[in-house]
Order: C-alpha cells, then sequence, then structure tokens
C-alpha cells in the first residue's frame, strides 16, 4: 500500500483516527463525492470508494429531510453487523464520515467528530460547483 498524498488537512484526520480507539478510518469529501482527505489506512482506491457511499447517505439523509419538511442534516449514522458508518455536515458543501468497530462508543464518535468540525468547521467548506447551462442550484 502506498502513503496517502500529504493534505492541509491529513493532520486532522490522522488525529481524529487515533484519538479514537475503535475508529478504523475516515475520510473527507464533499457533499457531491469528491475526496479531500483520507486517513493514513486508505488507499486512494479504497477512500474515493468511501467517499462516494458516505456522499450518497448524505444525500439520501438531505432529501428525507426536505421530503418530511425536518430540516438539514447534522449526522448520519448507519450501524452495519460489525461496523458503525458516521457521516457529519462539516461545513457548507463538505462532510467528514468514519468508520469504527462495531464495540464503539457511538456517543463518544459522535460527540469528536462534532468537535472536530467545530474546531475547524471554517477549513472545510468547499465552493459548490457551477451548473451547466445556468441550471439551478439545490
Amino acid at each position: 500500500m502506498t502513503t496517502p498524498p500529504r493534505t492541509d488537512l491529513s493532520w486532522l484526520l490522522e488525529e481524529l483516527v487515533s484519538g479514537l480507539p475503535d475508529a478504523e478510518s475516515a475520510v473527507l469529501l464533499s457533499t457531491d463525492g469528491l475526496l479531500m482527505g483520507r486517513s493514513a489506512g486508505l488507499d486512494q482506491t479504497e477512500a474515493e470508494r468511501f467517499a462516494a457511499m458516505a456522499s450518497a447517505f448524505h444525500s439520501l439523509a438531505r432529501s428525507a429531510g426536505s421530503h418530511f419538511k425536518a430540516g438539514g442534516v447534522c449526522q448520519t449514522v448507519v450501524e452495519l453487523d460489525r461496523a458503525v458508518l458516521f457521516i457529519t455536515a462539516a461545513g457548507a458543501n463538505a462532510c467528514l464520515a468514519l468508520l469504527a468497530t462495531g464495540s464503539a462508543n457511538m456517543g463518544m464518535v459522535a460527540f469528536e467528530m462534532n468537535r472536530t468540525v467545530q474546531r475547524v468547521g471554517s477549513h472545510l467548506a468547499v465552493d459548490s460547483r457551477p451548473r451547466p447551462n445556468g441550471a439551478r442550484q439545490p
């Protein structure tokens, strides 16, 4: 496995994953699924797949919020048999996603992810990509 390229926010993902006992990996992504950063345990292909899945879950949650007139998405949690996937809104048009083992303290993971976003959220924002031919932004 190759070492992931360093980005300005690599330290953030490393600190988050290493600071949570049952965290396995994390990615930073734009809400449309583009990978912006990854923890050291992921290669580029795995990280891109993780970002795409996280984006899909976040998009589905946004649609549910809109449909039920319940507001925006703060966090999406997916409990699996042996793991838990957390996706947290992280500034304008960005998300932070983390995969933890099934034995993770879910409250602690959610707390640390939200604390991380609050600490550096302004640095995580992503500009919206322009739409072709003047199409409306959602």
